[in-house]
């Protein structure tokens, strides 16, 4: 009977600790409701720089997005099925602009990019020029969102049941008719979560975009650039803004936890 009041005491120390943590995390999100009235809200979605950068953030996060998954669906499918350190070296490559700081991401892709670079030499023969363009803001999203959709279509794949797609290529399918038919029915509610978290990242991505990009209205200028521009004119504004990417965030993370419920039901039906 004795150690019961310890273990009390310890599970109210560690739930005072973690709640600390909690109203901290939480206390600024409510400041920017609380401190946000509908009237000052309508007027501030009233501004100038809302409304091209709400479309622009909302096109080019699509064709990032779209980008990532067409693009890291088959990469995440090869590093998924393929052995050996190779596969382990990639697959850490790819977390690499997760860690990187955003002003370093933009630095790099400015200098790739950039008319100095081959790279960007051999697109001005052409009379292309990538920095700072709507391109370039799709290019940003793509580098510091990709990793996010890429690590969890990774994880998807390796927890199918590779019985399933052995029986699959002993009925006579291809390596690409699994992937389609099998492969990626049963792993979807691993991309969508995945694909979810790259649109969130995008759609918040602010120091790549604006060294590689700039903050030109209605051309580069996304909703988080639109946020910092608006700051320092009209308040209400910025707020407006914020309360739309707070929903926004808020809405993804909840098909995110749905997506992975639906995952963990699925796996548990085939166990």
């Amino acid at each position: 009977m004795a150690p019961a009041p310890r273990f009390s005491r310890i599970t109210l120390a560690l739930g005072a600790l973690g709640s600390a943590l909690v109203v901290f995390l939480l206390l600024p999100i409510v400041g920017l409701v609380s401190g946000t009235s509908f009237a000052d809200a309508r007027a501030g979605l009233r501004h100038p720089l809302v409304a091209p950068a709400l479309e622009l953030s909302l096109v080019t996060t699509a064709l990032s997005v779209t980008l990532v998954v067409v693009l890291g669906t088959p990469l995440a499918w090869l590093v998924a099925r393929t052995p050996g350190r190779a596969a382990r070296w990639l697959e850490s490559s790819l977390k690499l602009p997760v860690v990187l700081p955003p002003a370093v991401a933009g630095l790099g892709l400015l200098l790739a990019f950039g008319r100095a670079s081959a790279l960007g030499g051999l697109l001005a023969r052409f009379g292309l020029s990538v920095p700072f363009t709507t391109a370039a803001v799709v290019l940003a999203q793509v580098f510091v969102a990709a990793p996010f959709y890429v690590e969890a279509a990774i994880a998807a794949f390796r927890r199918l049941d590779t019985s399933l797609l052995v029986i699959a290529r002993t009925l006579g399918a291809s390596p690409v008719r699994v992937l389609f038919r099998v492969a990626l029915p049963l792993a979807a509610p691993g991309l969508l979560s995945g694909a979810a978290l790259c649109w969130a990242r995008a759609l918040g991505e602010f120091g790549a975009t604006l060294m590689f990009a700039g903050s030109l209205a209605g051309r580069t200028q996304t909703l988080p650039l639109a946020i910092y521009a608006a700051l320092e004119s009209d308040l209400r504004a910025a707020r407006s803004l914020s309360l739309v990417l707070v929903v926004v965030a808020f809405a993804l993370l909840v098909a995110v936890q749905s997506a992975e419920r639906a995952s963990t039901r699925s796996g548990a039906e085939h166990d």
